[in-house]
């Protein structure tokens, strides 16, 4: 007997950037990120191993809830530049934002505008009422993110051991 399931993961464009599901063969890049102290600066490094379980439990995420992260590839090029989520934390019912740009392209508003388009498909697609992004006080640069798309600082709140501000946006219209 077989059995087979499938999920699509949503393809979203840009002008410049296609969102679409992970492969296998983005994760070279996606591990280089993760084990540059500078580029995990705010999350912490993760070595190969580490980064493989992150990369699964990031594509696994559509699976499980109908959500999860895009690999962001640079039109132009075809090359993956970052990351980009619209998912669910085990303990919430909001949506979370999350984005990450590979050093490479630092300073190019990929990261910008893969976060609207994420944004745009929680509100506009799913319907979310609410979004939140959480983010650390030192991380300059997706503050900036986060001030770009209308988010606004709500609290205080920890995640791994760590005090990081949520930033939340609602859905023009809804009722929380």
């Amino acid at each position: 007997m077989t059995t087979e399931f499938t999920t699509s993961v949503p393809c979203l464009h840009t002008a410049r950037l296609t969102l679409r599901e992970y492969r296998r063969e983005d994760f070279d890049a996606f591990a280089a990120h993760c084990a540059d102290p500078v580029s995990a600066a705010h999350l912490g490094p993760a070595d190969r191993h580490a980064a493989w379980r992150i990369f699964c439990s990031h594509a696994g995420l559509w699976l499980l809830q109908g959500a999860g992260w895009w690999a962001v590839e640079e039109k132009a090029t075809g090359q993956v530049v970052g990351t980009v989520g619209a998912f669910f934390r085990e303990e919430s019912s909001v949506m979370e934002l999350g984005w990450n740009t590979y050093r490479a392209f630092w300073g190019r508003g990929f990261a910008n505008e893969a976060a609207a388009a994420a944004l745009h498909h929680a509100f506009e697609i799913r319907r979310e009422p609410k979004v939140r992004a959480l983010i650390a006080s030192a991380n300059e640069s997706s503050l900036r993110v986060a001030t770009r798309l209308g988010l606004t600082y709500e609290a205080e709140t920890e995640i791994y051991g760590k005090a990081v501000g949520m930033y939340t946006r609602e859905r023009a219209g809804s009722v929380v």
